[in-house]
């Protein structure tokens, strides 16, 4: 337990807490300036727990301030709860090939990929973003499991040219997201030609910011712009306020770039498609199971831990359930964990045919509910209709093969507004 202690806390507290006070005080000042009255608001910083050993920021200011920046800005992610691995040695890109379900003949310098790691069983125990920096691969997942999996990996080497590290004490993890992310990264000083380099999806680069090296990774996960940012832990701070400063108030007091999170880029994640590892699915997953699986495994490579298991189900069978997405028909918001039904009538005894996942009020659905949910596969046929529970009673709502779709119309219709500040 001692080795987690680093995790229990964002290195970026006190930056948090210095941003919340600074735009109360602003606000307020703007509020009441008729009055002459100037007294600070109380700051909107909230922190949740996530899992047992690390605590990330919920919202750092403001909730729809910080969805705007998402969708008209750029949003500063903090991202204490993910850890990292370092693989070295000149025969680590042939290593993982042979341990991870995708296909890395590819994996050269630039170059990231996203791939589970399994056991034998063929379950999740992983997902990970892999990036070729030149002399090592960065790895991204879980911060819960970067210890674990670093061991695991490290009992299948049997070469000195092949060095598993577990380096989420000395590499911190940010991102941005929004459509200015990468004018923000270009205003921060970083090289023309790597800003350019991210215009392509899992392309990643080195970069200099603030004086400080980072490895940056173009990961769209919100339906916007997303780039990953790998930097030294001591630097985290340096390197966040360099890229904060780079968007100031603009006209109409509008802030193109603010710190957000989790429940702005969790709303913003969910109607972008994109189910997590540790909230959508998990360790007794199948990646049949995920609603990635396309874009986590190959079935053209050779042999992997866990690939008899996979090449299986996708040849001879089906998965018994799969994370599908969901739109509700009514404002009903369902919990995780609520009981989905296939009929609204409640009978005594009746089982469930699946569970929520995640949910959210859609602002770019026009407050519409959408979520994901795990779903017994007869069930999750697109347009299916299905029961979810909310508030003690069932509410019907329909199967989506993707929130990216979800309401295209209404998407491609919808004005979101810029981050003004209130």
């Amino acid at each position: 337990m001692a080795q987690e202690v680093f995790r229990t806390a964002s290195v970026l507290r006190a930056c948090h807490e210095a941003y919340a006070q600074q735009e109360s005080a602003r606000r307020a000042a703007r509020i009441d300036a008729s009055r002459g009255d100037a007294a600070p608001l109380a700051p909107e910083l909230s922190w949740i727990p996530w899992g047992k050993t690390t605590e990330i920021p919920a919202v750092i200011d403001a909730f729809e301030a910080e969805y705007a920046a998402i969708r008209s800005g750029a949003a500063l992610c903090d991202q204490p709860q993910r850890g990292v691995l370092s693989i070295g040695g000149a025969l680590r890109r042939d290593f993982l090939q042979r341990m991870l379900t995708q296909d890395l003949k590819g994996l050269a310098t630039g170059v990231a990929a996203e791939a589970f790691w399994l056991n034998r069983k063929g379950r999740i125990e992983a997902d990970l973003l892999l990036c070729e920096v030149g002399d090592r691969v960065l790895v991204d997942c879980a911060a819960s499991v970067a210890a674990t999996t670093a061991a695991a990996l490290t009992t299948f080497v049997f070469s000195e040219e092949v060095i598993i590290t577990d380096a989420s004490d000395s590499v911190y993890r940010l991102a941005i997201h929004g459509p200015e992310a990468l004018a923000l990264l270009s205003g921060a000083g970083v090289d023309e030609s790597v800003v350019t380099r991210l215009s392509a999806a899992l392309a990643c680069a080195s970069a200099t910011i603030a004086g400080c090296s980072v490895t940056l990774v173009r990961r769209d996960r919100c339906g916007v712009v997303g780039v990953e940012l790998f930097v030294d832990r001591a630097a985290a701070e340096q390197v966040w306020q360099a890229l904060l400063s780079q968007h100031d108030l603009t006209g109409g007091g509008r802030r193109r770039a603010r710190p957000c999170g989790w429940f702005a880029f969790n709303t913003a994640r969910i109607e972008g498609g994109t189910p997590l590892y540790e909230i959508d699915f998990g360790s007794t997953s199948l990646p049949h199971e995920s609603g990635i699986l396309d874009s986590r495994v190959s079935f053209t490579k050779g042999c992997y831990l866990g690939q008899e298991v996979v090449a299986r189900m996708q040849s001879l069978g089906k998965p018994k359930q799969i994370v599908r997405a969901f739109r509700m028909e009514s404002d009903a918001l369902p919990c995780e964990g609520a009981g989905v039904f296939a009929d609204e009538i409640v009978t005594a005894g009746a089982a469930p045919i699946g569970q929520v996942t995640s949910s959210t009020v859609s602002p770019m659905l026009s407050g519409a509910v959408i979520g994901f949910a795990t779903l017994r596969l007869q069930h999750a046929t697109p347009e299916t209709r299905v029961w979810i529970e909310a508030g003690g009673t069932r509410h019907a709502a329909r199967v989506q093969s993707a929130l990216a779709s979800v309401g295209d119309d209404d998407a491609k219709g919808a004005q979101v507004a810029g981050p003004t500040a209130p």
